[in-house]
């Protein structure tokens, strides 16, 4: 019973965070940023109780544990992030979005036991689960970016485009992010070809070629941002068709292969 009490906590608290934060967006008061980091703040460590309760204290990469843990340190990586550059807009996405897959994964999903993994395995997970939750970050980032310009260009000053940082701040964490992103993404392919082997038994191969497509289009956009000089739409068209191939790399054959097809990833 404790496990259900502490989902329903961490889910009740994440929401109150999200309230919090969208008040400023909705034009009905001054923001209250503190007090809804301190409050998502005791959501992601209820969260993390979670998972230690329900997957042992393991790593569980079956489909639905795995969008929860992603979530879980999604939620942490907004609040690191909004230490250094406050963006409430990021939370109202990325909260309400821990609250439910954490919400399947505790009350929905099928029970499931983690499997054994080497060390070095798990260096390699570790790494991929950091990488795919910065660039989600980057693109929560993205569609903010490209909510303000639009907002902009059609000149609606409203409270939503008011309570967002300046473009150019957005702009710059955004590509920071793609960086940090970037980096551990080539980090985790190369733990990959040194640790993983039997790619084609153990179903990895597409995800190998798909992480390296999204690979070569965030790595596209850096070179572009540097030599180029790129920004606005073509930013946030690259890094959301770089997310969306990630997503697909990291989760679509698990989908297919657990929930579809009910076999083991």
């Amino acid at each position: 019973m404790m496990i259900p009490a502490l989902a329903l906590l961490a889910i009740a608290l994440y929401l109150a965070a999200t309230g919090l934060l969208a008040r400023p967006l909705l034009g009905r008061g001054e923001p209250l940023n503190r007090f809804a980091e301190g409050t998502a703040t005791f959501a992601v460590l209820a969260h993390a109780g979670v998972l230690l309760g329900v997957h042992r204290g393991a790593l569980d990469l079956h489909f639905f544990a795995a969008l929860s843990l992603a979530a879980c340190v999604v939620a942490a990586l907004t609040l690191i992030v909004n230490l250094a550059r406050p963006v409430a807009a990021l939370g109202v996405i990325v909260f309400p979005l821990a609250a439910l897959l954490l919400g399947i994964d505790v009350f929905a999903a099928p029970s499931t036991l983690p499997l054994p993994m080497d060390w070095q395995i798990k260096l390699h997970v570790t790494v991929a689960l950091l990488a795919f939750s910065v660039l989600s970050i980057a693109a929560a980032l993205a569609i903010l970016l490209a909510i303000q310009e639009r907002a902009l260009r059609h000149r609606q000053f409203g409270a939503m485009l008011r309570a967002l940082p300046p473009l150019t701040l957005t702009e710059t964490l955004l590509f920071r992010l793609i960086a940090a992103g970037f980096a551990l993404l080539t980090l985790t392919l190369l733990t990959g070809i040194l640790f993983v082997d039997n790619l084609f038994s153990q179903h990895l191969i597409h995800k190998t070629v798909l992480s390296i497509i999204a690979w070569v289009v965030f790595g596209t956009l850096l070179v572009g941002r540097w030599r180029h000089g790129w920004r606005g739409r073509s930013a946030v068209n690259l890094t959301l068709t770089g997310m969306a191939i990630l997503l697909l790399a990291f989760f679509g054959s698990k989908f297919v292969l657990e929930v579809i097809l009910h076999r083991t990833a």
